[in-house]
């Protein structure tokens, strides 16, 4: 009787911790529209969405380039850090010996505690200087900030990859090595696929971290809030945007921040979205494979 007493306890006692999670999200969220609706309701929302010119002193608050600028940086990043990320996860998972895969867990770990400003002073005294050598411009770029963003979400996605492959069953490995199969052959047809859901996981979550990061891009994007035209202009993202201008904005211009970060929340519930739908697929193709 004490047994179920206390599994009801803490059945209640989780079933409550989550509620609250949902209600303090809810609460911001709620915060965040109820702030930012002013905005959106006297500039109007076409105009907000598609609006070019940022001028806050001229009242026009047209946050397009942002938008433009936020989805630049955070696909080039992926496309920097994806490949490097599944490549690192697959040598550790599958290729490297236990002591090279001891020294590299902790290597890789600590590069995910190292904060955000310490990635932005190394873009800005090393990167910058170094784009604006080779490529022209003044260095701060959008090629930039994804270089940086890519080197700080590398640790989160080869993580849960790794994870991912080390949850392939082994049996898997010896049936298709026992087909004749190469070990290549068996990670690139067997594991891999295997694992995928679980790499599109670490994906989802390297992007959130890409989309959400201020300080490091901050540093070294240039935040000049036009269509950049190339990935070596700068470029505003949308965070950047709200930390550079909330500390001094009064009035619609304090309203039009919040109204940026809801066009931020619904972009990254976009992005989720499409990220979660292509899981589900590749879920559903991989469990077919296997049966």
């Amino acid at each position: 009787m004490g047994k179920s007493i206390s599994e009801a306890l803490i059945e209640k006692s989780l079933f409550l911790t989550a509620l609250l999670s949902c209600f303090i999200i809810l609460v911001i969220l709620c915060f965040i529209f109820i702030e930012g609706f002013p905005a959106i309701h006297e500039y109007g929302v076409v105009k907000f969405l598609f609006g070019n010119v940022w001028a806050p002193n001229d009242g026009e608050f047209g946050v397009f380039s942002m938008i433009v600028g936020s989805l630049c940086v955070t696909v080039f990043a992926l496309i920097i850090s994806v490949p490097l990320s599944i490549l690192c996860a697959t040598f550790m998972a599958e290729v490297a010996n236990t002591k090279v895969r001891n020294f590299l867990k902790p290597v890789i770990q600590t590069l995910s505690g190292i904060p955000s400003v310490v990635y932005g002073f190394f873009g800005l005294i090393i990167l910058v200087p170094f784009v604006r050598l080779h490529f022209g411009g003044t260095g701060f770029s959008i090629l930039t900030a994804a270089i940086i963003l890519s080197v700080m979400i590398l640790p989160t996605i080869i993580s849960v990859s790794y994870d991912s492959l080390r949850a392939v069953p082994q049996e898997y490995r010896e049936a298709s090595l026992g087909l004749g199969a190469t070990s290549w052959q068996t990670i690139r047809n067997v594991t891999i696929p295997a694992a995928l859901p679980g790499i599109i996981t670490a994906i989802i979550l390297g992007m959130g971290r890409a989309v959400g990061e201020t300080l490091a891009v901050i540093m070294v994007v240039g935040n000049v809030a036009k269509v950049p035209d190339s990935i070596f202009a700068p470029a505003r993202t949308l965070t950047s945007n709200i930390a550079l201008e909330m500390s001094y904005a009064t009035g619609i211009h304090y309203n039009a921040l919040f109204a940026t970060a809801v066009i931020l929340f619904i972009l990254i519930m976009i992005l989720l979205v499409i990220a979660k739908y292509i899981q589900r697929k590749y879920s559903i193709d991989a469990a077919g494979g296997t049966l």
